[in-house]
């Protein structure tokens, strides 16, 4: 499971780079990299309850 919630912790932070750097769309790239920290296993994560 934890490996499943890095790998779609990558695919969001990686997603917001791009949103930011290549659509020039701040918030929304700033919303999926959050969402990337949030899923993400390490540190904060939003199903370890």
């Amino acid at each position: 499971m934890a490996t499943l919630l890095w790998i779609i912790a990558v695919i969001l932070v990686i997603s917001g780079i791009y949103v930011i750097l290549a659509r020039r769309d701040l918030l929304w790239g700033i919303v999926l990299i959050v969402l990337g920290f949030l899923v993400g296993p390490g540190g904060v994560s939003i199903f370890n309850v």
